[in-house]
């Protein structure tokens, strides 16, 4: 490791597999080399060549889905979906089995934990023989100093270069260099259960605002921790990540100093469990906004907070409570950093009883995008152990209430509620359903303005305090998926850079087509209003950088 990594240290990985490397050593992470392969582009897949048996699960013979192979027995097994998870049901069946490889992928998987577990010799041992062609010691440990050579020849497979197969990898890889990622697409390695981290922060790395503030070096670390005695500062370590996402390496990189930083201000969060994505975006926002709202001077017309946080993603929330009886309305006004919306599966969880949620989601159609924001903006009629006090019929009448957008972020965070709660049957479910929605998006049916002319027949007239030229048209550049069941599972992220769609699933950044993000099962979706969308794909060309170049070169933006 270089004297300018050796400071990063990596978290401790599970306990299973702790205890696992405590028995067993690395005898597992030799015992699968021959299965793997590695393709020009990176990817670490199952080897489906003839002279290797294709791998089949134990339990069902399938080869679909995500397949597993125990470190201890070798055994294969599949996960298809939540109910049909042979993986974890043969660490179920035999004691000590929970450490397995995930083949499609060739990442290390705790089958207790449901989720990747991140080890350094699990890379050096099992992945250098494929990917660098590498010698090794006796122990199956590639030599240190073919390590710091083989990080200038990444494409030194140590195949024969005489093949026309390879000549065509080669061929293929050099033309996908020419016409390179955006800038700014680096995998970010899964360090244990931490997989809601890195979804969150790819869209935080990506959104223009956000991203155009750090990169024009509004926040300097060095500079920070030179004049602050606080060694606590996440702007600080957000600052550090963008440096490294941006210098134009594309080996994945590990976050751990900023994970050491997040448990540091969220003592309660700090552990190896996995996390929500959607409560560490808030809490995330939070924290940045304790560092940089005492510095910022509010604005004096508004009060507005002034940190990038609040300047980015702060909306404003319009609750109107009108009296059933007289038409008089009480409105109150709340910020918000998001948008929560519920999933419209047309029946209440709480009291249907007669048929499962599997077939509740298989007998509904998708709903929309556009459907959930009606029904956010629809008029609810409040119960009776919520009656509005009239101040015009001094007493308490029967209302409704009507939520609205009275001011739109720069960037819009819509959450997409998936878990509910049945407190009738005493349990939790995930509504694994997918959700149609628009590339582009129009919100000026759900600001308050429009709500009240709508309420009062779309009469012409203008309300107090409404702008007439606000922005309101936006377009989606990130969406964080969930797959997996309630207790556990995986978060992904789709970035929509320069209208083309990248997958970023932990350290594997990797193209698809945009059929692959309207059918996933989004859970956090981030829309930029459409005048810095089009200026973000502007400022960040797709070329190259000479290591000499400087990478932070003031940017159009909110900046």
């Amino acid at each position: 490791m270089s004297s300018r990594n050796s400071s990063l240290t990596i978290p401790r990985p599970c306990k299973h597999l702790v205890d696992y490397k405590m028995k067993h050593g690395l005898k597992g992470y030799t015992s699968i080399q021959d299965l793997l392969k590695f393709n020009p582009y990176g990817r670490t897949m199952i080897d489906k060549s003839a002279e290797t048996e294709v791998p089949r699960c134990s339990f069902c013979s399938g080869c679909y889905g995500r397949l597993f192979m125990c470190l201890i027995c070798s055994s294969v097994t599949c996960c298809i979906n939540p109910e049909s998870n042979h993986a974890l049901l043969h660490s179920e069946s035999v004691g000590g089995h929970e450490i397995a490889v995930d083949m499609e992928r060739a990442e290390l998987y705790c089958s207790v934990c449901c989720d990747q577990v991140y080890d350094l010799e699990f890379d050096r041992v099992v992945m250098c023989k494929k990917m660098l062609g590498l010698p090794r010691n006796g122990n199956g440990v590639v030599e240190s100093g073919q390590l710091r050579l083989s990080k200038r020849k990444r494409l030194d497979f140590g195949a024969d270069l005489g093949s026309e197969s390879v000549k065509r990898s080669i061929l293929r890889s050099k033309q996908r260099s020419k016409s390179c990622l955006p800038l700014g697409l680096r995998g970010l390695n899964n360090l244990g259960n931490t997989c809601f981290m890195n979804s969150v922060l790819q869209a935080l790395l990506h959104a223009p605002p956000f991203r155009n503030y750090f990169l024009s070096d509004r926040h300097n670390h060095e500079s920070c921790r030179k004049s602050s005695a606080d060694r606590l500062c996440l702007p600080c370590d957000m600052d550090v990540i963008f440096s490294a996402v941006f210098s134009g390496d594309r080996t994945p990189y590990s976050p751990a100093k900023f994970l050491y930083s997040w448990w540091q201000h969220s003592e309660n969060l700090a552990s190896y469990e996995q996390q929500d994505a959607h409560e560490f975006f808030i809490a995330m926002l939070d924290r940045i906004h304790e560092k940089l709202g005492k510095s910022s001077l509010a604005n004096k017309e508004n009060g507005d907070c002034q940190c990038i946080a609040h300047r980015v993603f702060s909306g404003l929330l319009r609750s109107d409570v009108t009296c059933t009886s007289c038409g008089f309305t009480s409105s109150t006004y709340d910020p918000c950093v998001d948008v929560s919306l519920d999933l419209n599966t047309g029946t209440s969880f709480a009291t249907d009883f007669s048929s499962r949620p599997s077939k509740l989601n298989e007998t509904l159609a998708a709903p929309t995008l556009a459907g959930c924001l009606d029904l956010f903006t629809r008029p609810e009629k409040l119960g009776s152990d919520q009656k509005l006090f009239c101040e015009n019929c001094q007493e308490k009448q029967d209302a409704l209430k009507q939520m609205s957008l009275k001011k739109l972020p720069l960037v819009l965070c819509l959450h997409i509620k998936r878990f509910e709660h049945s407190p009738i049957r005493k349990m939790s479910r995930k509504i694994d359903r997918h959700l149609q929605f628009p590339f582009s998006l129009d919100m000026r049916p759900y600001l308050s303005s429009s709500i009240v002319k709508k309420r009062f027949g779309n009469r012409m007239f203008s309300l107090e305090g409404e702008e007439a030229d606000v922005s309101t048209e936006f377009e989606v550049f990130a969406v964080v998926t969930h797959s997996g069941m309630l207790e556990s599972g995986h978060y992904v992220t789709y970035l929509r850079l320069r209208n083309q769609w990248y997958k970023c699933d932990d350290a594997w950044i990797t193209e698809v087509d945009e059929d692959v993000v309207r059918t996933s099962q989004c859970y956090l979706m981030f829309y930029v209003q459409k005048v810095f969308y089009h200026k973000g794909s502007d400022d960040l060309s797709c070329q190259p950088m000479s290591p000499l170049a400087d990478p932070f070169v003031p940017i159009a933006g909110c900046c």
